[in-house]
């Protein structure tokens, strides 16, 4: 996925240069590694250039993240039993944890429709009041996880999940609002989400100029 016009970063974030590479190319070769196919979704303007970048197929975005997804899901074939979601703005997710994410939806395990990876959340949680100024509790962390890309689903949840045409964040959560049951497996640290300019430095320093 990466569709996206990166409002918050002041430009398309999926292709500014992270050690020598298009941030976008840093996910399409850990997906290439860990799959039978890749589908990119990119804006219309970037059609044209992603093309050069390893994926089987380039498609564009729509309106919204899950309007992308729609997209890019129209292209899998039919035949596929699991599609995984990745957002480009996470480069460095490795191809160990596309194989994580897919795991236990091949091994079959009984009831799992969907495979998220995340990590435990080391920061105090406050609840705030409607304009963030006051602190209305603190959220018990025992229970929370920070959720990360890639996420794997059964090609047939994931489509009925998106058949009304929802939004959500993440596609767990369209696949929880029709009561798909969602795994976690451990996500990893150094999947750093590219939001702001100064992410790229972080992510500079933990590519060290190689690949996952």
């Amino acid at each position: 996925m990466a569709g996206g016009s990166g409002a918050r970063f002041g430009r398309p974030k999926q292709f500014e240069c992270l050690a020598g590479r298009p941030v976008v190319e840093w996910s399409v070769t850990a997906a290439r590694k860990a799959t039978d196919g890749v589908v990119l979704v990119v804006p219309a303007s970037e059609v044209e250039r992603a093309g050069s970048l390893g994926a089987d197929v380039v498609v564009t975005g729509g309106e919204t993240r899950s309007a992308s997804v729609r997209r890019g899901l129209a292209h899998v074939p039919e035949q596929v039993d699991v599609v995984v979601v990745h957002d480009a703005a996470r480069p460095l997710a490795s191809p160990a944890l596309f194989a994580a994410v897919v795991a236990p939806l091949l091994a079959d395990e009984e009831d799992v429709d969907g495979v998220v990876c995340g990590i435990a959340v080391a920061d105090t949680l406050k609840r705030v009041d409607g304009d963030g100024t006051t602190v209305m509790g603190t959220v018990d962390r025992a229970s929370l996880v920070a959720v990360q890309t890639p996420q794997a689903f059964r090609a047939a949840v994931l489509r009925r999940a998106h058949a009304a045409g929802g939004d959500a964040t993440d596609d767990a959560a369209l696949v929880e609002s029709i009561g798909g049951k969602v795994r976690v497996v451990p996500g990893e640290a150094h999947n750093v989400k590219l939001t702001v300019p100064s992410d790229l430095a972080l992510l500079e320093h933990l590519a060290g100029g190689g690949e996952w």
